[in-house]
């Protein structure tokens, strides 16, 4: 297959529309985190505040079901999408290797995702999301230079945390838009909703990390417990508490900011 073929085939429109099928899932699915994260920041929050827990709260309402199927064939999407572009590259940056890269561990982690509800609506008692990463911290630490890998793997996620706080506040996300189908009255909404989406989306990455690192350095596997364990453990003091309100505010945003994207992305 020629570079030009290739090329065409990642920008064909059954690749746009994985693409915007999976970014709708997923704003969908950080509308959810970001309504379940006010809750546990008001107190009223008991079950798993992360990605996994979102959807679990899904089934168990009217519709759900049937919503959690279009969700995890959305992520599946937008899993193949993101693997898409690390082959055939990432629309606005070129050849720049980075974005691939970075597409790629997208799409591996949101196959994840994808996995995870579908084991939901077969009904498999998985363990939850907070306890598959103590377990896998564990594990990694009984091995020799485990916890270097661990601490290594969360300085990693803090970093992204880092990266993404950065595109907020530059709003570099607009380039990824299609400006001529995009209506000018609805931008400074989109800009707006990204810019704080995509930031409060790096201080969850970064506070993930964190948490990852401390795990590592104090040997205490049980401190991995992922998203969840690092937003009640925030939300167990005053000021974090306040935090954890801002951070659900922002992931909301970033849940209608990416509805946004779906629609205008170039993809």
């Amino acid at each position: 297959m020629t570079t030009v073929t290739a090329r065409s085939v990642g920008r064909s429109e059954p690749v746009r529309k994985l693409g915007s099928a999976g970014l709708a899932a997923r704003a969908l699915i950080y509308l959810l985190l970001g309504w379940l994260t006010i809750l546990l920041a008001a107190g009223k929050q008991s079950g798993e505040t992360d990605q996994r827990g979102a959807m679990a709260e899904l089934v168990r309402h009217t519709g759900g079901f049937i919503l959690l199927w279009a969700i995890a064939i959305g992520l599946s999407g937008y899993a193949l999408w993101r693997w898409s572009e690390a082959v055939f590259g990432v629309v606005g940056e070129g050849r720049d290797w980075k974005p691939r890269v970075q597409s790629a561990a997208r799409g591996t982690v949101y196959a994840f995702f994808a996995a995870s509800a579908f084991n939901l609506l077969a009904h498999a008692h998985t363990q939850s999301q907070a306890s598959q990463s103590e377990l896998l911290t564990a594990k990694a630490m009984t091995h020799s230079g485990g916890r270097v890998v661990v601490g290594l793997v969360g300085l990693v996620v803090m970093l992204v945390g880092l990266a993404l706080i950065f595109e907020g506040v530059t709003r570099k996300f607009k380039k990824y838009f299609d400006l001529a189908e995009m209506p000018a009255s609805s931008r400074r909404l989109v800009w707006t909703l990204g810019t704080v989406g995509t930031t409060a989306r790096g201080v969850v990455f970064g506070l993930t990390g964190y948490f990852v690192v401390q795990a590592a350095w104090d040997y205490q596997p049980h401190k991995a417990r992922g998203l969840d364990g690092a937003l009640r453990t925030v939300a167990a003091s005053g000021p974090g508490r306040v935090l954890v309100w801002v951070v659900g505010i922002g992931m909301v945003a970033f849940g209608l900011y990416g509805l946004a994207e779906a629609r205008w992305r170039r993809t």
